[in-house]
């Protein structure tokens, strides 16, 4: 498996701001350790495949899956 993180490179402006475990949240997540996905309505748990702490929200459109099935 490629890790495709290792390849990308940032630019300026280009920035993730990651949630805790903890945290209210709403919405969908992966985990910022393993890419662990979480659907939250309350607060964000502790991953429950690496226990880590840090959620990167999900990026997300209503075309989603219909872009995927294209």
């Amino acid at each position: 498996m490629v890790d495709e993180a290792s390849h990308s490179t940032l630019t300026e402006g280009d920035y993730v701001e990651f949630a805790v475990a903890g945290a209210a949240a709403r919405g969908e997540y992966h985990c910022a350790g393993c890419g662990y996905g979480v659907t939250v309505h309350a607060r964000l748990p502790s991953c429950p495949m690496c226990a880590g702490t840090r959620w990167e929200p999900a990026d997300w459109s209503p075309f989603t899956r219909a872009r995927a099935g294209i």
